[in-house]
Parts: structure tokens; C-alpha cells; sequence
């Protein structure tokens, strides 16, 4: 049987090289050949031991894009030769969540590449109803299809509309993500962070307006970019409780809030402000195939690109290594796509 490479987090800190058995196809599903991945902030947590429901030995990577190799014997809907991105997600298709349409929040969800071993390695074996054909897209920008969509659900949980004024808060992937979604629906959008490096991506690749809350005319110049007033929608992509708890300090009577950054401890939102505005708030998590299809048409159009999120490339055959000084330890990176062509 043909082996790969395939590179393994054995425990928290100490990722290794193992060769493993290809794998075979199961009736409906497709062996890819992994092109490029991306870096999730999934993959940084559980290699620091902070990835909660995570267990180890764990092979990582689940935003990716491959060429398809070999079909199941059941498998329709593809060819040898296309390539595809894939949607991480296997739901249960039985909990309550499932039979609503909300595939995303599944109580028995499995997320390849977290909750089962993914695509950092040579080849990988996956459902082909969780493929998408992107033949036409970059690899780079298939890769990306998954977090984009993470933001693209963000945006749908929000309602965001043309002419909306809209804050993000958090210029991470996914928010830039949000911010680059929301734009293209026609929405006024500024981007808040205490970051200059990540408040220059979003000037120079976005073309959006970025905002340090740590200011002092923070609020006033929010208010500058919304016409005087405050935002109608806000989502937050930090996870961070004390962006959180004083979102709705920043939002209009009759706003929504959106929180698509995840905080692991309890929040505290002043109740008075909350109820004084009948605010909407919401948890965004994951993404459906509506989302994916969305964000796949929208790089199809030429409205999302890759380096709207992603800065830095990275080697496949060398990452064990690079891993910590150049992902871990980089405060100058924002997004990274694995290159597995060298």
C-alpha cells in the first residue's frame, strides 16, 4: 500500500513526522490530494494545550483545498483532476439542530481536523457531499473558502444590508472575513482593533476604514464614519470579554450584536444599556452550505481575495520545524496558507 507524509500533534508543543497508509475511499466518499491549508487559530490552540473537547494524538487542518484522486465506488458529482475545497463539518443529520437546518450547531457535531484527524498530510478520505468544486479559484483562495464562510455566517446572523453601518470588532482572520462580506453587501463598515499592523491590512487590502478603540476619540471618530451616529450592527470576532461586555456601549437603539469570537468564561453586559436599546443579541457559530456556496461565488466575482486575510505562506515539507518560530511566535502574522507542492 502507497504511504504519505503526514505530520502529527502527538501531545500540546511537539508536532512530529510519521508515514501513514494512503487511504482508501469508502463507497461515497473521494480521496483528495491535499494542495494548500490554511492555519486556523483551532490549530495554534491545540498545539498550545488550549483547544477545549481536543484530544491527542490529533492530525490537524481543516480549512483546505485538494485535487480529487480516486472516487468511492457510491460517489457521484465528481472527477479525477477537479479540485475542491472542502467543508469540514459532519453533522448528525438527527439532533434537533440538524432537522431545523442548523447543520453548523449540531449536537453531535465532528469537525474534521479537530475532532478527527485532517489534512495535514498527503492525502485524506472525506464525504463527497462535503466537497465544493473551485476549479476556477486559486488554491490559496479554495483553502480560505471555510474561514470566509465562518464570517460569511457572521454576516447572515446579522441581517447586514446595503447602506447599514456596521462595526467589527477584531481584525483576525475572521474579521476580516466579516468586514470584507459585509462591504460587499453594500454596508458602511468600519473595523476596530488595537493593532496597527492588522489596522494596515485592513486599510491596504480591504480599502476599509480601521479604528483603535484604545484611543481616546475612539467613540467620536466611530461616530465620524456613521454619519454622528452610532453602529446599527455590530459582530465581534475577538472573543474578548471586555470587547464584549461594552459592544453594546457602541451600538444604536434598536441594534443587533453578533458575537462570532468565542470566550470560554461568562460575560457581563450591562443590562441597563442592553434593555434601554432592546438590543438583539446573537452567537454565530460555524457555517452551512448556504454560507459556503455564498463565499465561493463572491471570490468568484472577484469581491473576496485570499490576501483580504492571508499574509504569509508557509512550507508543508518543512512546518514540523517552522511551526513555533514562524507561526506561534510571529506577531506579524494574521493568516497563513501551507503550500504542500514543495
Amino acid at each position: 500500500m502507497t504511504t504519505m507524509k503526514t505530520l502529527t500533534l502527538a501531545e500540546p508543543r511537539h508536532m512530529v513526522w510519521q508515514t501513514r497508509n494512503k487511504p482508501t475511499p469508502a463507497a461515497n466518499e473521494a480521496l483528495i490530494k491535499i494542495v494548500t491549508a490554511g492555519i486556523c487559530g483551532t490549530d495554534i490552540h491545540a498545539w498550545a494545550g488550549n483547544q477545549p473537547f481536543f484530544s491527542y494524538p490529533r492530525v490537524l487542518g481543516h480549512e483546505l483545498c485538494g485535487e480529487v484522486v480516486e472516487l468511492g465506488a457510491a460517489a457521484t458529482g465528481f472527477q479525477p483532476g477537479q479540485r475542491v475545497a472542502l467543508i469540514p463539518y459532519l453533522s448528525c443529520q438527527r439532533c434537533d439542530a440538524c432537522l431545523s437546518g442548523k447543520t453548523n450547531c449540531c449536537e453531535n457535531i465532528s469537525v474534521i481536523g479537530v475532532h478527527q484527524d485532517g489534512g495535514f498530510c498527503g492525502y485524506l478520505s472525506v464525504p463527497v457531499s462535503n466537497l465544493l468544486a473551485v476549479d476556477d479559484l486559486p488554491p490559496e483562495a479554495a483553502a480560505l473558502i471555510e474561514p470566509f464562510a465562518i464570517s460569511a455566517h457572521a454576516v447572515r446572523r446579522a441581517a447586514v444590508g446595503a447602506g447599514e453601518h456596521v462595526l467589527v470588532v477584531g481584525a483576525g482572520p475572521i474579521g476580516l472575513g466579516v468586514a470584507a462580506i459585509a462591504a460587499a453587501a453594500g454596508a458602511t463598515v468600519v473595523v476596530a482593533d488595537t493593532s496597527e499592523t492588522r489596522g494596515g491590512h485592513v486599510r491596504q487590502k480591504l480599502g476599509l476604514t480601521a479604528l483603535n478603540p484604545a484611543d481616546a476619540g475612539f467613540d467620536g471618530a466611530l461616530r465620524e464614519q456613521f454619519n454622528g451616529r452610532l453602529a446599527a450592527k455590530i459582530i465581534d470576532a475577538t472573543g474578548n470579554p471586555g470587547a464584549m461586555n461594552n459592544a453594546v456601549n457602541l451600538l444604536r437603539h434598536g441594534g443587533t450584536m453578533v458575537f462570532v469570537g468565542l470566550h470560554k468564561g461568562d460575560l457581563v453586559i450591562p443590562d441597563s444599556e442592553f434593555h434601554k436599546k432592546e438590543t438583539t443579541l446573537m452567537g454565530s457559530r460555524n457555517a452551512t452550505r448556504e454560507d459556503f456556496d455564498r463565499v465561493r461565488q463572491l471570490m468568484a466575482d472577484g469581491k473576496l481575495r485570499a490576501d483580504m486575510m492571508f499574509n504569509q505562506r508557509f512550507d508543508f515539507s518543512s512546518l514540523a520545524e517552522t511551526f513555533e518560530p514562524q507561526v506561534i511566535n510571529n506577531p506579524q502574522l494574521i493568516k497563513g496558507v501551507i503550500d504542500f507542492s514543495r
